[in-house]
C-alpha cells in the first residue's frame, strides 16, 4: 500500500504540472512566446492567496487570486511583452528571465526571505482511510480541481467561439487576420488564462508547500519538462506528460528518493531520444505553419527555454 500512496502522491504533483504547463504550452502555443515567468505567476498566486485566506478564507483566496494573477498578466503583456512580438525572439525570453528575477526579489523585500505557513483549510481536513490506504481529504480535493481545470480548458478550446479562434491562430494566423479577426486581444486573453492557471496551481500548492519566494523557480523547471515531453501543440500530450511525470516520480521516491528529481530528466531524455517531437507533439512544417508573432522554429525556441530554465533554476 505503501507504493500505491506514493504513486498517489506522484500524482498529484503531476497535476500541478498539468495546471501549470496548459498555461505554459498556452501562451507559447499562439504566440510563440516563451514565457520564463511563469514560476513567478505560481509564486505570486500563492502570496495572493496568502493574504486573501486571512481575510475570506481559503476558497474565496482559491476564486480571487487567479482573477488577481491574470490581473497582472494582462498589465504585463498590454504594456511590456507586447512590444516584443515583432521582435528578436531572444528578447522575449531575456525579458521574462528578467521578470521572473525581478518577481522573486520583489516577494522577498515585501514579504520577507523567509517560507509563510499556509494552514489547511479546515472543511478538507482529515484522511480518507481504505484499508491499508491512506489518504487526505485535501490531496483528493486538489486531484478534483485539476481534473475541473483541465475539463474547464478543453471546453473553452473546442466547445466555443473562442477556442475556436484560438485553434484557428495556432493554426493559421495570417489566414485568420485576412478574415477580419485581430488577433491581439485573443493573445491577451489567452496570456491572462495561462498565468491564471498558474496562480490557481500556487493556491492549489501553498497548504502543502508552504509559501516562499524561489517556490516558482524551484517548479519552472519540471514545467517544462512536462511540456516537452507531452509535444508541442498537443492538449492531451501535457495531461498525459504530467500525469507520467508525477507517477515516475513517485515509484522512484518508493524505491530510491535521492534520484526522485532526477528521474524526470532521465524519462525526459529517453523519449526525446525515441521521439523527438514528444509523445503526441505535432509535426512543424515552416512553409505551412507560422506562430503568430514568433519566426524562430518553435521547438528549438522550447528546447532554448528550458535550457534556460534550468539556468535560472541555479541562480
Amino acid at each position: 500500500m505503501l507504493l500505491l500512496e506514493q504513486i498517489a502522491n506522484g500524482l498529484l504533483v503531476g497535476s500541478y504540472y498539468i495546471v501549470l504547463s496548459l498555461g505554459l504550452s498556452l501562451i507559447f502555443s499562439l504566440g510563440g512566446v516563451v514565457n520564463l515567468a511563469h514560476g513567478a505567476f505560481y509564486a505570486v498566486g500563492a502570496y495572493l492567496a496568502y493574504e486573501i485566506e486571512r481575510r475570506l478564507g481559503f476558497f474565496g483566496a482559491m476564486g480571487l487570486s487567479p482573477v488577481g494573477v491574470a490581473l497582472i498578466g494582462i498589465l504585463i503583456e498590454r504594456f511590456a511583452l507586447r512590444r516584443l512580438y515583432n521582435k528578436d525572439p531572444m528578447l522575449g525570453l531575456l525579458f521574462t528571465f528578467g521578470l521572473a528575477l525581478t518577481a522573486e526579489q520583489s516577494l522577498r523585500m515585501i514579504w520577507g526571505t523567509t517560507g509563510l505557513p499556509f494552514s489547511l483549510p479546515e472543511q478538507l481536513r482529515g484522511q480518507l482511510i481504505l484499508g491499508d490506504f491512506i489518504y487526505s481529504y485535501y490531496r483528493l480535493f486538489v486531484l478534483a480541481v485539476a481534473i475541473s481545470a483541465v475539463t474547464g480548458c478543453w471546453v473553452l478550446l473546442n466547445k466555443t467561439a473562442f477556442g475556436m479562434v484560438v485553434r484557428a491562430g495556432v493554426r493559421d494566423p495570417e489566414m485568420v487576420r485576412a478574415l477580419g479577426i485581430s488577433l491581439r486581444p485573443i493573445l491577451t486573453a489567452v496570456f491572462a488564462l495561462g498565468v491564471a492557471l498558474a496562480g490557481l496551481a500556487g493556491v492549489l500548492s501553498a497548504p502543502l508547500a508552504g509559501v516562499q519566494p524561489a517556490m516558482g523557480t524551484e517548479i519552472l523547471t519540471a514545467t517544462f519538462v512536462v511540456v516537452v515531453i507531452g509535444g508541442l501543440g498537443s492538449f492531451w500530450g501535457v495531461v498525459v506528460a504530467g500525469l507520467l511525470v508525477g507517477a515516475v516520480r513517485g515509484i522512484t521516491v518508493y524505491y530510491y528518493p535521492p534520484a526522485a528529481e532526477a528521474s524526470m530528466y532521465l524519462l525526459m531524455v529517453l523519449i526525446l531520444l525515441f521521439r523527438p517531437r514528444g509523445l503526441m507533439g505535432e509535426k512543424f512544417d515552416s512553409k505551412t505553419r507560422n506562430y503568430v508573432f514568433s519566426r524562430t522554429p518553435p521547438r528549438q525556441a522550447l528546447y532554448r527555454a528550458a535550457f534556460a530554465s534550468c539556468s535560472l533554476s541555479c541562480w
